[in-house]
């Protein structure tokens, strides 16, 4: 049993409710997705004029802190129950938060063009 926890919440309850509040987010940011492609004839333009909406970027990166969130939970609950040397899974865990981190900063850098 892992007595030393690195988890995104403050227990398993946190977690939980983190994990289903950001498949819910996910989800209706695939229907929004989904719902202005099945509405539209995608171009160039009407594509670079939908993401131009602040309200579009801005669910844009709440799904991606969402799916960061929800890759950094399930990615945590793998390496602590298949890595059981500390410093390997420590090691691991540094690696991912690395990489979630990168991904963060790519789509905020892509979305806001800063």
């Amino acid at each position: 049993m892992v007595t030393n926890s690195a988890t995104f919440g403050r227990s398993g309850v946190h977690d939980f409710i983190l994990l289903r509040a950001s498949a819910l987010i996910m989800t209706f940011y695939t229907l929004y997705l989904v719902g202005f492609i099945a509405c539209n004839d995608i171009t160039y333009e009407v594509w670079g004029e939908f993401f131009a909406s602040t309200f579009t970027r801005v669910f844009t990166l709440l799904a991606l802190l969402c799916v960061l969130i929800h890759a950094w939970i399930g990615l945590w609950q793998v390496l602590t129950d298949y890595i059981k040397p500390v410093g390997l899974r420590g090691a691991l865990q540094f690696v991912v938060v690395v990489v979630l981190l990168a991904y963060l900063m790519t789509g905020f850098v892509v979305l806001w063009g800063v």
